[in-house]
Formats: structure tokens, C-alpha cells, sequence
């Protein structure tokens, strides 16, 4: 095994079954949030036990280890298709080895695609980037979290939203209360602004790439978020929708262009089990450094 690939098998390894600590870290902090005794400290309780369960017996932290997204920024002039080939090579390793559950199918026959590897599993994004290093970013999004993504468009009367900040508000209120616990909450919420059906839903989820806390550097934005947070812990929907100040770790908002007939609110979960890694690796696929 090439020194690339025994570096992207351990990114994917280590994604499916050791937390960031970013995201344990907020876990924690919720926890001392509840009330002791409830059922949302117990909710949270159990699962930073199987943070912990996962962490040491190098087991999955879910069994549906969901869909594999690579983000790629690589130097000019870098060959992506042999990247391609060794990503591949390594998810199909990951799944003999278990590390990756059998978790693609073929969309009409429901065939499995034993090694994860068909058209577009992996999912694999490419940039250009400015270093000369590869900077290569993993998230595994399971079909819990997935599932509950919604695009509304606005003006939505039913909402009473307009095309504002505001009216955006309403817009993830009404993904919230209706995604109640179904994405494994508490999680985070990957949003965007704008854009078109498909690059709405892309640049929600780019923005899970973001360490847990982080804020938008556009002050609206980061009002809006904070403003979300509030909101979310009055609903009482709580972690696993039991109830509870903790709907939500996190809230990422970004924005793309629009055309003007057009006003597209895209709201991505992403569940307790927050799995993104990330690695820079140099021209020989040597690890220079662990990015979370």
C-alpha cells in the first residue's frame, strides 16, 4: 500500500469511529445545559458513552456509516484521476475491513455495491488550491440526517416568510419543528442562502467543514446564527426530540448568488455522530498535518 493510500485509509478510519473533539466538546457542553436526571442528560450521557465505547474498540460510532464526501484541493497541474483511483481502492478496504458498512445500492435494482464504490459513491469534490500540499477534508453524512433536508423558496405564504433574514428564520424554524429528533440530534445545521436547487443543497453541506462554534465572518449572518440557537433551544425539542434545551450543537449559514426570480433556502442536519476529518498530505502523500 502506497504512502497515499495508507493515509486516506486512516482518514476514513478514523472518521467512522473517533469523534473531533470540537464536536465532543459541545456534547459536553450541552450536557451540563439539562437539567440532571432528565431525559436529555441521559440522551447525552448514553451517547458520549458510545463516543467513548467507539473511540477505544475502534468501532464505527454508527452502524449506518453513510455517504462518503471528499473535498480535494490539490496543486495545479495534480493528478486527480490517480487520486481518484486510490480513494476508491481505499473505501473498498474500509468496507472489507468493517470499518465501512455495505452502504450502496443500485437505485432500481436495489443491488448492493459490495465494496462502496459505484458511480458516485464515493463522492469526491475537486479544487485548485494555492498550497503544495493536498488538503483533503472527509464527511460521512448518514441517511437519518439526510433525509430531513428541506429547500423552501421564498416568498412562502403558508410561513408568512419573505425574501429576508427574517423570512429565512421561519424557513429553518419549519425544517426544525419538523425534523424534531428523526436526524439523531443534537446536531448541526448546514444552511445556505441562494443559489439553485443543486448548489443549495452542495454549499449547505460545505459548511460542515467548519469547527463546531464557529461563526460567519459577515455579521448578519452570524446574528443569524446566533439568533437560530436561541430559537431551537425554546422549541423543547431537546437530543433525540425527548425534550430539552439541546435541539442543536451548531448553526452555519452561507450564501451563493441568486437569480432575481429566485430565492432558494436550503437547510441541511447533520446528527450527534458528526464525522469530518481532514488531513494535509505532501506531493508524495506523506502526512503533513492532521486538520481536525
Amino acid at each position: 500500500m502506497s504512502r497515499w493510500e495508507k493515509n486516506l485509509f486512516e482518514l476514513v478510519r478514523r472518521t467512522s469511529t473517533d469523534l473531533p473533539k470540537d464536536v465532543e466538546f459541545a456534547l459536553r457542553r450541552a450536557l451540563h445545559a439539562e437539567r440532571k436526571g432528565s431525559h436529555a442528560a441521559w440522551v447525552l450521557e448514553t451517547i458520549l458513552e458510545s463516543v467513548r465505547v467507539s473511540r477505544t474498540q475502534d468501532t464505527p460510532l454508527c452502524e449506518d456509516t453513510g455517504n462518503l464526501m471528499f473535498y480535494f484541493s490539490v496543486p495545479v497541474g495534480f493528478d486527480t484521476n490517480a487520486l481518484v483511483a486510490r480513494t476508491q481502492s481505499v473505501v473498498a478496504k474500509a468496507t472489507r475491513q468493517g470499518y465501512l458498512r455495505q452502504n450502496t445500492l443500485d437505485a432500481v435494482s436495489g443491488a448492493p455495491f459490495v465494496n462502496n464504490v459505484a458511480q458516485s459513491s464515493p463522492v469526491m469534490h475537486f479544487q485548485q488550491g494555492a498550497r503544495k500540499t493536498v488538503d483533503v477534508r472527509l464527511i460521512m453524512k448518514s441517511a437519518s440526517s439526510e433525509n430531513e433536508g428541506r429547500q423552501y423558496m421564498l416568498p412562502d405564504a403558508e410561513l408568512g416568510a419573505e425574501r429576508s433574514l427574517a423570512g429565512v428564520r421561519r424557513c429553518v424554524l419549519d425544517a426544525i419543528w419538523r425534523a424534531q429528533g428523526n436526524h439523531c440530534g443534537p446536531g448541526v445545521l448546514g444552511i445556505c442562502i441562494g443559489g439553485d436547487r443543486a448548489t443549495g443543497y452542495a454549499q449547505s453541506k460545505v459548511q460542515y467543514l467548519r469547527r463546531v462554534g464557529r461563526r460567519s465572518p459577515v455579521r448578519a449572518l452570524a446574528r443569524l446564527e446566533d439568533q437560530l440557537l436561541k430559537d431551537a433551544r425554546k422549541l423543547g425539542i431537546g437530543p433525540m426530540g425527548l425534550g430539552g434545551r439541546t435541539a442543536l450543537l451548531g448553526v452555519c449559514v452561507d450564501t451563493l448568488s441568486r437569480q432575481p426570480s429566485s430565492y432558494f433556502v436550503t437547510v441541511s442536519f447533520m446528527g450527534w455522530m458528526f464525522r469530518r476529518r481532514g488531513m494535509l498530505l505532501g506531493p508524495t502523500g506523506g502526512l503533513d498535518r492532521w486538520l481536525y
